[in-house]
This record gives structure tokens, sequence and C-alpha cells, in this order.
């Protein structure tokens, strides 16, 4: 079983990808990480030998970028101000787990 992490922006595309290449998915929606933004965790359920056809598509649909974020101002005192500064930061691209199932049945 393949499960992938990635950025709501690639996650349609990725499906898509998976679909095209006659792999059934999953899609949830899930939120998370440093921007607490919305992901999508992609679960494929694939025998061993297409474990790493699945790995190809996910690397070709989900890339790293970057983007300008406001951080959140801090909770300060009376009389204080914050200039807040975007953020560049890095999203996108995808986590990925490998794991082994030992039980499969389709009802």
């Amino acid at each position: 079983m393949v499960v992938a992490i990635v950025h709501a922006e690639d996650a349609s595309a990725l499906t898509d990808a998976l679909l095209d290449g006659e792999y059934r998915a999953t899609r949830l929606h899930s939120s998370g990480g440093f921007l607490k933004q919305s992901n999508a965790t992609i679960i494929v359920g694939v025998e061993d030998e297409q474990v790493e056809a699945v790995l190809s598509i996910i690397r070709d649909q989900c890339h790293s970028r970057t983007q300008l974020v406001n951080p959140m101002p801090p909770i300060m005192e009376p009389g204080e101000f914050f200039l807040p500064y975007p953020l560049e930061v890095e999203v996108g691209g995808a986590t990925v787990f490998v794991l082994p199932v030992d039980r499969f049945e389709r009802l």
C-alpha cells in the first residue's frame, strides 16, 4: 500500500494520472504541517512490483515550490506593534509511505 500526503494543488493531477495508469486511488482531505494548509492523502493499493511505477507517477505530478505567507502575529502587550513581513516557504512535493499489507479483500 502506498500512502502519499500531497499539497492540495497537486492532488487532482495526481489522482488523474493514477487513474490513467489504471491504479485505483482513494483521496482523503487532510491538513497539517507548518502552515496548517490543506493537503490530500492519497491511498493506493498495489502489488509489490507496481510500487515503483506508482512512485514514479507521484514524482512526476507532485512538485515543490516556494510561496510567500504572512506569519500570524504573536500575542502582544498593549502599546507594542508587530510588523509582519512575508515569509518565503517551500510547499508542495509529497511525503510517501510504502506499507506492507498482510491481507486485502474487496467486498
